[in-house]
């Protein structure tokens, strides 16, 4: 397999090589094609994740319709737990 690359890249891949990181410009492809492989893996298992907790919370039980009253009750709930524990202490 033969790769182009634009100037500046191919100035960057010589730039490593020279340095010493990487003995070849093959060895420096190889291993960023490994990091992207392992992104994309790390990403989609997050969207896995992500997609699960969706479904358990959509499984969770009934829906709550999230009103500014509603913020405004929970707001009030915490305050006063937030005062009862302070006169506790």
């Amino acid at each position: 397999m033969n790769v182009s690359l634009p100037e500046p890249l191919k100035q960057f891949v010589d730039g490593k090589v020279s340095s010493g990181i990487y003995g070849s410009a093959s060895e420096f492809v190889r291993e960023a094609i490994r990091e992207k492989l392992q992104r994309e893996q790390d990403r989609q298992a997050a969207k896995d994740v992500l997609a699960e907790k969706l479904r358990q919370g959509l499984a969770s039980g009934t829906p709550i319709p999230l009103t500014a009253n509603y913020f405004k009750r929970k707001k009030d709930a915490l305050k006063r737990r937030a005062s009862r524990k302070s006169n506790k202490a």
